[in-house]
């Protein structure tokens, strides 16, 4: 799934291209300069020299990442990277223009889609018959997975209705040896009633997921003390977390978070924009 969706990124980065080139062509005409000449031209109306002022906040907020470098020896670097992101975005901008002043362009290359099953045992929240489907593989120690958190509630939170929000465990065991037995732990809760109550508490909570932690969690809950434990010692759910493990293995799962949007691959900690986006493009077909 991660080659294909590659693949696409690729080829929809190469028909962007086409239509930008296309666009500073036809906005060059008039003014006699070529496309390169014209959009070089445009960039230096908008892109502000950078300054030391400048320089010097980036450098102290990312001193961590300097080796312990100067600022007089990383200064030139820094002013380099500012400038060219200043660029970048002055690009987009002129690109962004251009596309809304000329004729609709729309690029018709379908994104990948892989084949997911909901089985009933998934936990889910919204409507099985929504239009668009988020399934999430994702591990309950993974700092990423958490970091994702507020964006997938924003999500759903936004779309109400329109989405649904399914949970597949995915624990990376090698480096999040508590991620398992937190996976079960959610599933004894969910048990109870309180499966995304629980959920909450562990992301919350990331380096409390030892196996007296979560029993703590789940008293702190309200749940029965006796039937959790019962439950996590011996593994009632274990089956389930290895299900979702072997799920997304057969679907080239490698990392977390990983999430598909009506089976379209997107990977890591993205932004709200990037999801929205994509659910948008969800919605505008059906």
């Amino acid at each position: 799934a991660e080659v294909t969706q590659s693949i696409y990124d690729g080829r929809r980065a190469a028909l962007e291209a086409i239509i930008a080139d296309s666009l500073l062509t036809e906005a060059a005409k008039p003014t006699g300069l070529s496309a390169d000449g014209y959009l070089e031209a445009e960039i230096s109306k908008r892109v502000k020299p950078v300054t030391d002022a400048e320089v010097s906040t980036f450098y102290t907020a990312n001193v961590s990442q300097m080796q312990g470098r100067s600022l007089e020896v990383m200064g030139s670097a820094i002013t380099r990277y500012l400038t060219d992101q200043r660029r970048t975005q002055a690009r987009d901008e002129i690109i962004g223009e251009l596309r809304k002043k000329g004729p609709a362009v729309r690029v018709a290359l379908e994104a990948p889609r892989m084949n997911l099953t909901v089985d009933p045992s998934n936990p889910s929240l919204g409507s099985a018959s929504a239009p668009v489907t988020l399934i999430e593989f994702s591990d309950y120690q993974c700092p990423y997975c958490g970091r994702v958190e507020p964006t997938l509630k924003r999500v759903l939170a936004t779309y109400k209705d329109k989405v649904r929000f399914v949970w597949k465990d995915f624990p990376l065991t090698q480096i999040h040896p508590q991620a398992f037995k937190a996976g079960e732990a959610a599933h004894c809760a969910g048990d109870q009633g309180k499966y995304w109550e629980l959920h909450d508490v562990l992301f919350n909570k990331q380096s409390e997921l030892q196996i007296d932690d979560l029993k703590r969690h789940a008293l702190t809950l309200g749940l029965n003390a006796t039937t959790s434990n019962q439950c996590l010692d011996p593994p009632k759910h274990a089956e389930r977390v290895r299900d979702g493990v072997s799920e997304g293995g057969q679907l080239g799962v490698n990392s977390t978070p990983t999430i598909f949007i009506n089976g379209r691959w997107l990977s890591g900690a993205q932004p709200y924009e990037v999801f929205a986006q994509m659910i948008d493009e969800e919605l505008a077909k059906k």
